[in-house]
């Protein structure tokens, strides 16, 4: 069996790629690999629907951080899918065979581990397998405080799971490394892909893609229920899938602290303290919110559409004053 060290981390993929690329003798943290991979982002997309409502994304998609760290680090990465299950098995049982570990997406529903009430049809969910004893496989799933089993009856079926982003037995191996440590001149082309992102001059994306968002809110009927459970839906999206709105930004602070040595440029400590003050305005924004919908405080949509248009503008010069910073 392969010793693997595992860290926690609070969001999957960014913990997964962390953990991978110490095992393979770049030590790295969670917040470097998120910040590294310019993971931040944000985006409404009305008519991409889920259970309904609209999609809000705070992150880029699902392997944009894998993908991400190819360049900083000079990565080589295997990725496999499989057409049925029992290959994607034999393939995964002889990588572990030969002392390897594996980046593994699978379906959060199907895993055994996770409480009941925390399980959903959520199939981007990132984890490594580091082994197998017998039926059993050794897991590493960064969301946990420590390392568990997962019958392989269990794995197999979170791995080939149908449905939205089905996983189809996706399986990833590093081949090669060749910077340990990225330059500083990766650090700061990572700020600035983040902060191009975030001002984009598109309505669906970045800070125009908020104050869209909060326009939408600002037309909700405060009488209608369905008001309650679209507000309820965006709450959902930013605190209860994945790491969430204020969750990433706070987790953007962090890389920027290391960021100020690594990047040579000290200034973007101060801009950390700046984020996450913006990172617990998102937190209230869904403090507020949820108060609203349990009738803890009157429900007007307009004012979550202020706090919202708020958020923008502080973000809109945030990323402007982190763009010079960074240059």
């Amino acid at each position: 069996m392969t010793a693997f060290a595992h860290r926690h981390a609070a969001h999957c993929e960014s913990g997964v790629m962390a953990n991978l690329l110490s095992h393979h003798g770049a030590p790295i943290s969670e917040a470097a690999a998120f910040g590294l991979a310019s993971a931040l982002s944000f985006a409404y997309l009305p008519f991409v629907k889920i259970n309904g409502f609209p999609l809000i994304a705070y992150r880029m998609p699902p392997k944009a951080i894998i993908k991400g760290l190819r360049r900083p680090f000079g990565l080589r990465l295997r990725f496999e899918t499989f057409s049925n299950p029992e290959a994607g098995q034999d393939r995964l049982d002889a990588l572990l065979a030969a002392g390897q570990v594996a980046g593994a997406q699978t379906s959060v529903y199907w895993l055994p581990y996770f409480p009941p009430d925390m399980r959903f049809h959520f199939n981007a969910h990132n984890l490594v397998i580091y082994g197998r004893e017998g039926e059993d496989y050794l897991v590493s799933d960064p969301v946990g405080e420590e390392t568990v089993r997962c019958a392989r009856a269990d794995m197999t079926r979170a791995r080939f799971a149908k449905g939205v982003l089905a996983p189809k037995g996706l399986i990833y191996t590093l081949e090669s490394l060749q910077h340990p440590r990225p330059a500083p001149a990766h650090w700061r082309r990572a700020i600035a892909r983040t902060c191009r992102t975030m001002l984009a001059p598109f309505p669906l994306v970045g800070v125009r893609g908020m104050r869209m968002l909060a326009r939408r809110i600002a037309r909700l009927d405060p009488a209608a229920e369905h008001s309650r459970e679209w507000v309820g839906h965006v709450v959902r999206m930013q605190e209860e899938i994945g790491t969430g709105g204020g969750g990433f930004r706070f987790l953007y602070a962090a890389f920027l602290q290391e960021a100020a040595e690594a990047a040579e440029r000290p200034a973007l400590a101060a801009q950390a303290d700046t984020l996450l003050e913006i990172g617990d305005a998102w937190r209230m924004f869904a403090l507020r919110a949820a108060r609203m919908i349990r009738a803890r405080e009157p429900f007007v949509p307009g004012t979550l559409a202020g706090l919202l248009n708020d958020i923008a503008e502080r973000e809109t010069q945030f990323f402007r004053q982190l763009r010079r910073v960074a240059a």
